[in-house]
């Protein structure tokens, strides 16, 4: 007996040695979660059952896995450390009954058992039942019981070097199952439509979404790179996951049911102002979905050039104006992420420049790169930051967004103030002063939510001056503004600006071939809505002439033409 005992006690010494988790991942005592994972990462792939069909490479992943499963649990480190266990009992026990030897045990979870069993051959337990060690790999199926990718575990490293990562599938663990392995994890938030409506559809931010159903494969290599995506742009990107499984009619709904496996979509604003879901088809890697996400984020900032820029005119019907400059040869991330969050507050602008020294720069009074430049509705510049210090994309979001809103706030008390002074104005029969169109408010003052745009075209500095006294006087007419107030409507019935029609010629080519080059001054009634136009010439033209002509395109009275194109500016 006493011979036996030894033989025994030898064979649980090498058992013991052979499954040291240290020694089975090729780490130090001491070494880090950092590098216990990174080991783990490269064994998995390399002795991985879809890579490596040599005999005994399904030993060694199950040994790889349950080396990792004590590893990377502080306190199980903790206890084998202590004891030579996990569980913190001292001695060789190699396995209680029913807990398959120690060993972390994988079961195909689906019909038809789709995964594979392995036994090795070795030391078998002396006594008890269920001793044995048993192994299988899951493919997944409808009733696995837990599963984990290697995306929860690889998440800094999956980025580049597994080649679309989302190929090896999910595991499954009947010893163990993991928690919220049916739904998605906690830094995921589940989306249903009543959350899809009210903060992502046309909301201004880039949302990444997943949807999945829980018998599918891979979902949790999924999440993993889309979690690290997140990280990585955080403050410019949200993520979300749709169980299909849960809320299927909301799936349907949205064109966004999976079928062999999860799919990713992202809500994106290249297509149009309102923003659309665009599905996902790269490889299943960090650095390919995050190029993805990049190349959707809102794109609502207009690229300038600087020497050509044309300051804004004071026009309290527009929004305020802010411009990025900096080296940058493209849009920077955050501006784009920026734009698309404030688009409906602002209208984003932004430069490239070499350095302070250029006179353009120096002449918005910037000092330092980079700045932000503003441009409240009354006209007036603000140098609103200069020489930003960028920690993270998702601080120097939060902190832009803080300059933005006080921007915001301070243009609503700019405007307040010239809404009471207009009043005031258009009381005591003052002139008012009228916009010069340009390309960069031609879409605000002309759009198509505006009736009819009063243009009035000269080619002199008398012309605009003689113009602008006319429109200004008719645009202050009590009989325009009784319309306005009768219909219900804002002052935006009726919109008026004058064009330098010396500088943009070809602007007037929509209206009339030759451009009325013959005309010094006149004024064009514009509908961009029915793409129609009547225009009224005069040298020696009246404010009574110029409001005949209004009134009558207002009460429908002048035959209206066909534009030829619609107006730009060149």
């Amino acid at each position: 007996m006493l011979i036996i005992f030894f033989i025994a006690l030898f064979f649980f010494s090498v058992e013991s040695k052979t499954l040291d988790p240290y020694k089975v991942l090729g780490v130090e005592k001491n070494a880090s979660q950092r590098e216990i994972q990174k080991a783990f990462h490269k064994l998995s792939l390399q002795y991985h059952p879809d890579k490596n069909k040599n005999k005994g490479a399904q030993e060694k992943f199950a040994e790889i896995n349950n080396a990792y499963d004590i590893l990377s649990d502080e306190e199980k480190r903790k206890n084998y450390d202590l004891y030579g266990n996990e569980k913190g009992n001292p001695g060789f026990d190699g396995g209680n009954s029913g807990d398959q030897g120690g060993y972390t045990y994988f079961t195909s979870g689906g019909p038809g058992q789709s995964g594979f069993t392995f036994r090795p051959d070795g030391w078998q337990s002396m006594g008890g039942q269920g001793g044995s060690k048993s192994f299988s790999f899951s493919f997944g199926g409808p009733s696995q019981q837990g599963s984990f990718g290697f995306g929860d575990i690889f998440s800094n490293f999956f980025g580049g070097d597994m080649g679309g990562g989302g190929q090896f599938g999910g595991f499954s663990s009947s010893a163990k199952s993991q928690p919220g392995s049916k739904s998605a994890p906690k830094s995921i938030r589940s989306i249903n439509s009543q959350v899809y409506k009210k903060e992502i559809a046309d909301k201004g931010i880039t949302w990444l979404l997943l949807s999945f159903t829980p018998s599918l494969r891979g979902t949790k290599a999924y999440e993993s790179v889309i979690e690290e995506v997140a990280s990585s742009l955080q403050g410019a990107l949200k993520v979300g996951s749709i169980n299909c499984d849960a809320d299927a009619s909301f799936c349907r709904e949205l064109g966004v049911y999976p079928r062999r496996a999860p799919r990713v979509f992202i809500y994106s604003y290249i297509a149009s102002e309102s923003g659309s879901l665009v599905e996902y088809s790269g490889d299943l890697t960090t650095k390919s979905l995050k190029s993805f996400c990049q190349d959707h984020l809102p794109r609502f900032s207009k690229r300038v050039d600087l020497g050509r820029f044309e300051h804004p005119f004071a026009n309290q019907e527009v929004l305020p104006k802010v411009m990025l400059l900096s080296t940058k040869k493209d849009t920077p991330v955050i501006w784009r992420a920026l734009s698309g969050l404030y688009h409906k507050c602002f209208i984003f602008y932004d430069a490239e420049v070499h350095d302070v020294s250029d006179p353009m720069v120096r002449k918005l009074g910037v000092d330092a790169l980079p700045a932000v430049v503003g441009w409240l509705a009354n006209g007036e510049k603000q140098v609103l930051s200069a020489g930003i210090s960028v920690k993270d994309l998702n601080s120097a979001i939060r902190d832009l967004s803080a300059l933005l809103d006080g921007f915001e706030k301070k243009n609503n008390k700019v405007a307040a103030a010239s809404a009471r002074r207009r009043k005031t104005e258009n009381e005591t029969g003052e002139d008012k002063r009228l916009p010069m169109l340009t390309r960069y408010n031609f879409d605000d003052i002309c759009s198509e939510r505006v009736p009819v745009c009063v243009i009035g075209a000269f080619r002199s500095s008398k012309g605009r001056k003689h113009l602008e006294t006319i429109l200004s006087s008719v645009s202050q007419k009590s009989m325009l503004r009784r319309k306005n107030t009768a219909s219900g409507s804002r002052d935006d019935s009726v919109s008026y600006a004058l064009l330098d029609a010396s500088k943009h010629s070809s602007f007037l080519n929509a209206f009339d071939t030759s451009g009325f080059r013959s005309a010094d001054k006149l004024v064009v009634a514009y509908k961009p809505r029915r793409g129609k136009f009547a225009a009224f010439v005069g040298d020696n033209m009246t404010s009574e002439e110029v409001e005949r002509f209004i009134g009558s395109v207002l009460n429908g009275d002048v035959q209206f033409t066909n534009i030829k194109q619609k107006p730009e500016f060149k």
